[in-house]
């Protein structure tokens, strides 16, 4: 029978967030319970509150979680209850192009639960990317659930059913970083910090942090840039350049999503070097260049979705590797939190204080 439980959500735009009751059907065919034991605090969420994805108010906020699974619908055999699964966006449908061509990654079709979790008087609630996880428990598609090892940290490994897999797909999926590779990373969050994080994953001999905030150019530092670069006082570009013997990096990482860190991303970068967007523009930005700077440099300009990832060919991966200590995804979790702290992690969030706040259920 359907529950009732504790969930997060926006009303309406710029409204603070507020717990408040939310029910969970019963799954149905495809469809996945889960009880959610973690969710990272993200900066897409505070962008649902303000209405920059759509105004289908209200949502229910939250995505980056991982959790147990305790009811399946019908049809579900990828998991089963029990399961310990991080949470994805990207349920890939293998019925469409992408899929049929071979590249699930960039599926244009990815499965959602068909249900609506509702609020008491039954107004059907938008989960933040199909998600809906500042809540006791959620209901998702199947292919929405990754099995991983049940004994790593959920409030850590959680954040790869987002942000840290986006920025540390930019760099190995995406960029195709390669040992000896030079790469600079222009802004230095949990995006930033994760494509970094990737870059010496990948071998990269030289990681060129790039921020105008001392703070995080030092956390940069622990996760593995060997330079840094504070914008604040010197040419982004110069400043590639010089570390990299006047040639540029091979792959230059735009975190931020701006016409002008896009601008110093494509000059950063040697001839015939690549261009990585992780960053998430907003639709009013334009950029304007000379098209001849585009053809006289050749190499590659391309934007990340998600990583690239495939997340049940990732996820369970990189979960390894951090439980064999090869990569510190503990590092990204600044503080975790209750339910009732969402609306002040934004707060410290949008100030810049941590790389993630992580509600623990």
């Amino acid at each position: 029978m359907p529950q009732q439980v504790r969930g997060v959500i926006a009303r309406a735009k710029g409204a603070p967030v507020e717990v408040t009751t939310i029910v969970i059907p019963d799954p149905g065919p495809g469809e996945v319970v889960v009880n959610v034991q973690a969710c990272g605090v993200c900066h897409t969420d505070l962008t649902y509150r303000e209405g920059g994805i759509n105004d289908e108010y209200p949502f229910l906020l939250g995505h980056e979680a991982a959790g147990i699974v305790e009811e399946v619908g019908p049809g579900v055999e990828s998991v089963a209850v029990g399961d310990f699964v991080i949470l994805n966006w990207r349920a890939v449908c293998g019925q469409c192009r992408a899929c049929k061509r071979g590249r699930p990654q960039y599926c244009f079709d990815t499965f959602n639960a068909t249900q609506k979790m509702t609020l008491e008087d039954g107004t059907e609630l938008t989960p933040a990317l199909g998600i809906g996880a500042f809540a006791d428990k959620t209901l998702v598609h199947a292919g929405q659930c990754t099995k991983v090892d049940a004994n790593a940290d959920p409030a850590v490994v959680g954040l790869l059913g987002c942000g840290v897999m986006a920025g540390l797909g930019a760099a190995v999926n995406t960029g195709n970083v390669s040992r000896g590779d030079s790469v600079a990373v222009i802004g230095c969050g949990g995006v930033g910090d994760a494509a970094i994080m990737g870059s010496r994953l990948a071998g990269a001999g030289k990681i060129i942090a790039v921020d105008r905030d001392p703070r995080k150019l030092e956390w940069a530092k622990e996760l593995g840039a060997t330079h840094t670069i504070n914008a604040a006082e010197v040419d982004t570009v110069e400043a590639v350049q010089e570390l990299t013997g006047g040639f540029g990096a091979d792959v230059v990482i735009d975190a931020v999503g701006r016409p002008e860190t896009w601008k110093q991303a494509f000059y950063a970068r040697d001839l015939a070097g690549t261009v990585v967007l992780v960053g998430v523009p907003t639709p009013d930005m334009t950029l304007e260049m000379p098209l001849v700077d585009f053809f006289s440099r050749g190499g590659a300009l391309k934007s990340s979705w998600y990583g690239d990832c495939l997340p049940e060919r990732d996820f369970p991966m990189l979960v390894d590797l951090y439980q064999q200590g090869r990569i510190p995804l503990e590092r990204f979790v600044s503080e975790r939190i209750k339910l009732d702290e969402v609306e002040d992690a934004f707060h410290t969030m949008h100030a810049g204080n941590v790389l993630r706040s992580v509600v623990v259920l």
